[in-house]
């Protein structure tokens, strides 16, 4: 039987961190590991372990730029799990880098991801453009 206490409650995420370093990196390619798995919520060296697991899998590099590491994501990567084994990485590094600038789809399958066009203040839509 269920309950309602907080307490009782699993704390389970949807992303890995692995998934979270891959996509802090993502973000920003020159960033330090410290700050990564500050964002991250997680320990630097959790982070440096995970940085060494993604490097040997290939999906990611890293090169020296003087005395920082920069980080080059392989987006065509596929996803490990068999279940998600024929999709490449970079649809998900797409859905969590877009700039918050650009639209936001719903992201679900067969909506439409077009924001509705504004409407007068009679409740009318503008004619074409």
């Amino acid at each position: 039987m269920a309950t309602s206490d907080s307490s009782s409650k699993s704390r389970w995420t949807f992303l890995t961190n692995h998934a979270r370093v891959l996509l802090e990196l993502a973000r920003d390619p020159d960033a330090r590991l410290r700050d990564v798995a500050a964002a991250a919520h997680i320990t630097e060296r959790a982070t440096q372990s995970i940085v060494a697991d993604l490097e040997a899998s290939g999906y990611l590099t890293r090169t020296r730029v003087g005395r920082r590491n920069r980080y080059t994501i392989e987006p065509s990567g596929k996803f490990r799990h068999p279940a998600e084994a024929g999709h490449a990485i970079g649809g998900l590094l797409s859905v969590f880098t877009r700039r918050e600038t650009e639209d936001e789809p719903s992201g679900l399958p067969g909506q439409d991801t077009h924001r509705p066009a504004q409407r007068d203040g009679q409740g009318h839509r503008p004619g074409p453009r």
